[in-house]
């Protein structure tokens, strides 16, 4: 039997949302500690939203220098540095050797081509990929889907060991299906499972759950060990 996808619950800005999503049993949770967006958090705020979770802390990060990222990191306790800028492949080599955290990279998906292309710059530097729907002027969040069959054939292409973590309009209502046609590693929502910006509805966030759960394809490869994720 395949293991099941695991689920990162995104965005959070509140200690309440975060203890919702760790209670009903997400793996993951991310915090935005990069300066400038909507659901930013500040970095002396960020640590406390998620401490003493059994879920892996997630800090998201945008074009930053390597030394701030795993400045970020440090203060949020990461598991995981999400990057969604446009980080070159220099800086996130350094990234990788300043912690021991993985490196996941955001693509903004319009085809296949920008899936392929993120490939063949990061593929050797990161342990995931996070594919999200393209919005001319949005870095993250644009909840934005992904055309799923127009990326099918890339799937395949995907070096098994990075993790494949798919975002971008996910909702209780259509991440069953995603799972089951993409068989992605790890599923992402933030927008989809709130209330307002910024403010997560504890009912959404147990029903994506248990959605995202529901269903998956029994052929989908193993995934990568979960950092530090305690088994539920």
């Amino acid at each position: 039997m395949a293991e099941r996808v695991r689920v990162k619950i995104c965005g959070l800005t509140r200690r309440e949302d975060a203890l919702a999503a760790d209670a009903a049993g997400a793996d993951l949770v991310g915090v935005v500690v990069s300066r400038g967006f909507g659901r930013s958090v500040p970095p002396d705020r960020a640590g406390s939203i998620v401490q003493d979770l059994s879920a892996v802390p997630v800090a998201v990060l945008v074009d930053e220098s390597a030394e701030r990222a795993a400045a970020l990191g440090e203060a949020l306790g990461a598991g995981v540095l999400q990057l969604h800028g446009h980080e070159p492949p220099g800086m996130v080599e350094q990234l990788a050797g300043l912690g021991p955290w993985k490196l996941w990279k955001c693509v903004r998906v319009r085809g296949a081509g920008d899936v392929m292309q993120a490939l063949e710059i990061y593929a050797e530097l990161v342990d995931g990929i996070l594919l999200e729907g393209h919005r001319d002027g949005v870095i993250g969040g644009s909840g934005v889907r992904i055309d799923l069959e127009a990326i099918r054939e890339v799937r395949a292409r995907i070096p098994a060991r990075l993790e494949i973590v798919l975002a971008g309009g996910l909702t209780p209502g259509n991440v069953a299906d995603a799972v089951a046609r993409f068989a992605p590693d790890v599923v992402d929502v933030s927008s989809g499972v709130e209330r307002s910006p910024g403010e997560k509805d504890p009912d959404l966030i147990r029903r994506f759950i248990e959605e995202a759960r529901r269903r998956h394809d029994p052929l989908r490869r193993p995934s990568a060990p979960d950092p530090g994720r305690a088994e539920p």
